[in-house]
């Protein structure tokens, strides 16, 4: 859906579906991402063709700024939808995806205006790929801010300008190592990369990214050592030694996606739309491979494991994290409301494991390898926990002399796991 058109008097603003676009009295515009029926935000095509949308609309009356920003409260931009990438029927397909990512963020990065990703959370695969696209970048200092591009962990490579840019902001060693493991760093160390621009709290990210903007410093340029590891002559070198490191891990054969990431970047400066599709470190040739769907596979059940420890109030399915409104269940799943908690070991912690589910009254049983001492711990857990609700806790906790709790979890381990196979 398009976005209406933008009026440029003060305190305007403008929504489409998923984005809203303001204008402050200084004459920057603010573009705030909150994607409709979903926990998170993820780049799908449809948010996509919005952000394009958008960047018309400011191209035809350009702000003396552009400070993107997200709606959520978690985090800024996930990445790009995974279930988009589960769809990929064709070798058309893949390149399609790639190419409407690589367009846009492109268009971005070409503004004539500067731009600016103001980062609070998560900013992870395509939203960092949106961030390296602005020409400034503010991070706010909090445990829950984390930047990283984890597309090799699905057997991919970052196709909308990770691989390109990266290396240009932090130098060739520091954006493989994030390249090729898909690890994240925190708001500190993506300052002191040169990642950010700036580091600071959470009171004052307003007011540095409203700053930044209209001071307009020159972008961060990096230090000359670090500048030749991109020069194309010692390319090969480099990632020649990086292949060697991720061969002492894994083989081509079974995980292509880190050796696809080095032959871009040596060959191709980071471009995925140079290669044909024919080519065996093309997106489109990577994401139909056994390696990329198990792993796609492996997300996806890490993420339904996730929602089963979700504290819902209802015994109905919520949404699942991994954003387009797909329905996800939670602790309670399909078969009805869970009353049966087995702890394996009834030390400190297995006895507050075993505490916390007597209170909330569920059926408790305890293994260790003193039976006779199981369900001493919880029980002494219980009653500090609630003085009050003890006796009826203590009730509820029941050492399996008998081994029957033994029983009852190979039955319900046998039971999930042929949930598992036929999700």
């Amino acid at each position: 859906m398009a976005i209406a058109g933008r009026s440029t008097a003060t305190g305007a603003t403008a929504t489409a579906r998923h984005w809203k676009l303001d204008t402050d009295g200084d004459g920057l515009a603010w573009l705030t991402l909150d994607r409709v029926g979903a926990p998170i935000n993820s780049l799908s095509a449809e948010v996509l063709a919005e952000l394009r949308s958008a960047l018309s609309n400011l191209a035809a009356a350009p702000p003396k700024g552009l400070v993107i920003r997200s709606g959520k409260d978690g985090g800024f931009i996930a990445g790009a939808d995974i279930e988009e990438f589960e769809r990929v029927k064709t070798v058309d397909d893949a390149v399609a995806i790639v190419k409407r990512g690589w367009d846009i963020f492109n268009e971005l990065a070409a503004a004539p205006y500067p731009t600016l990703a103001l980062i609070r959370g998560f900013c992870l695969g395509g939203g960092l790929e949106l961030a390296l696209a602005c020409r400034y970048r503010v991070v706010v200092d909090e445990p829950g801010t984390r930047l990283g591009l984890p597309e090799v962990m699905l057997g991919i490579v970052p196709g909308w300008g990770g691989m390109r840019r990266l290396p240009r902001l932090a130098g060739a060693p520091a954006a493989l190592d994030l390249l090729l493991t898909g690890r994240t760093i925190d708001a500190r160390r993506a300052k002191k990369l040169g990642l950010a621009d700036e580091c600071v709290p959470e009171r004052i990210m307003m007011n540095t990214a409203r700053g930044v903007l209209l001071a307009a410093p020159s972008p961060r340029r990096l230090p000359f050592p670090l500048s030749l590891t991109l020069n194309p002559l010692l390319r090969p070198i480099i990632a020649a030694q990086a292949r060697k490191q991720v061969a002492s891990r894994v083989r081509r054969e079974h995980y292509p996606a880190p050796y696809a990431i080095l032959d871009i970047w040596v060959k191709h400066d980071g471009d995925p739309l140079a290669l044909p599709p024919s080519d065996p470190a093309s997106i489109a040739h990577l994401i139909q491979t056994p390696t990329a769907m198990n792993l796609i596979r492996v997300f996806r059940l890490q993420e339904r494991l996730k929602a089963f420890g979700r504290d819902d109030a209802s015994l109905t399915a919520s949404p699942s994290p991994a954003g387009g409104g797909e329905r996800s269940e939670s602790l309670r799943d399909s078969r009805g409301s869970t009353r049966h908690v087995h702890v394996v070991g009834a030390g400190t912690m297995g006895g507050d494991i075993a505490a916390w589910c007597a209170l909330r009254g569920l059926t408790v049983t305890m293994q260790d390898q003193s039976p006779e001492q199981a369900g001493d711990t919880a029980r002494r857990q219980a009653l500090c926990r609630s003085p009050q609700g003890f006796a009826a806790s203590a009730r509820r906790i029941r050492p399996p002399y008998s081994g029957r709790g033994r029983r009852r979890r190979r039955a319900s381990r046998r039971h999930h796991r042929s949930d598992l196979r036929e999700s």
